[in-house]
């Protein structure tokens, strides 16, 4: 059997046309096809695939045996960390399911051994770290001192990023259609996301802001700006000034936010990512005292859990046991802090 790369899902074989001619056949297995690659996002097909091409470069061979799969399990424990490990192991599962092979993965050893592989070599995900409202604003201040071109729009990019609580693929995919001016403020239809992969589209709200904390001002000054009245409303500057047609790349805004973040002074640029801007939407407005159901709305999030995560991140000091031990008296009650206390 070849071990060229297959792709993940492939139409079988059974005739589904009850008449027609050959053209015509083609014409709905085509179809059909476009369908069943549309099952799964884009950004998965190309994880899995890049972990099948990964598989074959350290000499898999597909279709492959329980044996095989085990040896490379242990190849890669060496170098990469079990959450990597388990998602080349998923991709595996899935193109030999959708290939009509027998799965080799899911034997009772291969999982064990997968389980063994987490327990031993598990380390702590890093995460990117919460971008607080304030330091957003110091953010804002420094380019809109700036006034290039670039940091207009990198204001406004940023902004709409950080109070939409939007991925950073959706947020290079907002067009101006998209975009409906409101009395009240503005609202951003995303037709398709991450947790809408059906197309019933999401709508989100930004209203105004006070002073220079407002992603309504600051898109309103890209625009005209850019002058853009269609087309991708965050797109690509050359290093001549020129505006280009395209949308950015996805990446191309945690560069944004990384020099941005520099040219504030802020000294944890390092750990922010595209990220940082939805997780510091959720953590500020947690600090600010909106509620759960306000935050999991803005930021579209599909799972209690990860909003709840959020929520306990932004009371990590408020709601804290020890709190009453440090700040308290003996009997519970606060006690306020005497400057004598701490003479020398």
């Amino acid at each position: 059997m070849s071990s060229t790369l297959a792709p993940l899902e492939t139409l079988p074989g059974p005739d589904i046309t009850a008449t027609g001619s050959s053209s015509d056949e083609l014409a709905l297995r085509e179809k059909h096809a476009g369908f069943l690659e549309s099952a799964t996002s884009a950004n998965t097909r190309r994880t899995y695939q890049s972990a099948i091409r990964h598989y074959l470069s350290w000499g898999g061979r597909l279709p492959a045996d329980e044996s095989m799969v085990i040896r490379y399990m242990l190849a890669c424990a060496e170098i990469h960390n079990p959450r990597t490990v388990a998602l080349r192991i998923t991709a595996l599962s899935r193109w030999h399911v959708h290939q009509d092979f027998r799965d080799p993965t899911a034997t009772a050893t291969v999982r064990k051994t997968l389980l063994g592989i987490s327990r031993k070599n598990g380390k702590p995900k890093r995460q990117a770290r919460a971008l607080p409202v304030e330091d957003l604003d110091r953010i804002s201040s420094a380019l809109i001192k700036s006034d290039a071109l670039r940091a207009v729009r990198d204001n406004a990019l940023l902004q709409v990023g950080f109070f939409g609580g939007f991925r950073r693929s959706e947020l290079v995919d907002i067009y101006i259609e998209h975009l409906g001016w409101e009395r009240e403020g503005l609202t951003i239809l995303l037709p398709r996301s991450k947790t809408d992969q059906t197309g019933q589209g999401i709508l989100k709200a930004l209203p105004f802001g006070r002073g220079q904390r407002c992603p309504v001002r600051a898109l309103q000054a890209w625009l005209e700006r850019a002058a853009i009245s269609e087309g991708p409303v965050f797109r690509a500057i050359s290093r001549w000034g020129q505006i280009q047609e395209t949308a950015l790349h996805a990446s191309s805004v945690n560069e944004i936010l990384s020099a941005a973040a520099e040219l504030a002074g802020l000294n944890y640029t390092p750990s922010l990512s595209s990220h940082s801007l939805r997780r510091g939407m959720a953590t500020s407005a947690r600090r600010a005292g909106a509620g759960f159901k306000e935050i999991k709305k803005q930021g579209g999030w599909r799972h209690d859990g990860t909003v709840h995560g959020y929520i306990e991140e932004a009371d990590r000091f408020l709601e804290n046991a020890v709190n009453v031990l440090l700040n308290g008296n003996v009997d519970g009650a606060p006690e306020e802090a005497s400057p004598e206390r701490f003479d020398g």
